[in-house]
């Protein structure tokens, strides 16, 4: 299948691992050019590098402010385009509710929320007919997560602000869409079984709730972005895909 990706232009946030990073290499496997950003400079130069040609990278911090003219500028000087961006941020500190302090709230929401809402306002902007951004959430959007409240709390509501942005920008032709991850085999996800007591068994548990009876990879994840993101999926917006393997119960 042809996904209409050839030399299409894209912003990638949070590339230069996990989630983001496994887009970012769907997406320019088949055929996109992508701009790849993160917070220290040489994981964003290895990440593109590792992408070849295709890709360059920018490191940015998604809550500064100037973040997104810069991105979408970088984008058309490498590439002389921009058809969309894909907003992924690492997962905020977990914690139970007495555990996060304010500090710890007052950053999340600037990273996560705020500087995703303001990457989406310039993506916007700057978007023409057929352009389309792009959130990857959590499968927290549905349901709490024990143990990751600050996630809880943030990542609903912008699944609220993609919707209603979906709303706004489809008279104009540009579709917004949203990933529900859930246990993808990825470091962050690593890291959360690890603070358990037995992370072995934490993740056995948690393959026997999921209908495929294992975790999704990256690639995985991946290719379902890149097809949300291209050409191929221009009837889908408004919508929050879970990419869980079933995991999620409810229709």
């Amino acid at each position: 299948m042809d996904l209409g990706l050839e030399d299409r232009v894209y912003v990638v946030t949070g590339a230069t691992r996990g989630l983001g990073n496994a887009a970012a290499r769907e997406l320019v496997a088949d055929g996109a050019k992508v701009v790849v950003t993160g917070r220290e400079e040489k994981s964003v130069a290895d990440a593109a590098s590792a992408l070849g040609p295709n890709a360059a990278g920018v490191a940015v911090d998604n809550a500064d402010p100037e973040a997104p003219a810069r991105l979408i500028a970088s984008a058309r000087e490498h590439f002389g385009g921009f058809d969309g961006m894909l907003i992924s941020v690492g997962g905020p500190p977990p914690g139970f509710v007495a555990d996060n302090t304010d500090e710890q709230w007052t950053a999340a929401f600037e990273s996560v929320f705020l500087g995703a809402v303001r990457l989406a306002r310039a993506a916007a902007d700057e978007l023409a007919e057929g352009g389309v951004i792009g959130f990857v959430l959590s499968a927290s959007v549905h349901e709490p997560i024990p143990g990751l409240t600050i996630s809880n709390g943030l990542r609903p509501g912008l699944a609220g602000f993609a919707k209603s942005l979906a709303d706004e920008l489809g008279p104009r032709g540009i579709r917004v869409v949203g990933l529900l991850p859930s246990r993808i085999d990825t470091d962050r996800v690593r890291e959360l079984d690890a603070l358990s007591a037995d992370p072995k068994a934490t993740r056995t548990a948690n393959e026997s709730r999921i209908p495929l009876r294992r975790y999704g990879t990256p690639e995985e994840f991946g290719r379902t972005a890149a097809f949300l993101l291209s050409p191929a999926a221009s009837y889908l917006t408004g919508i929050m895909l879970p990419v869980d393997g079933g995991m999620r119960h409810g229709f």
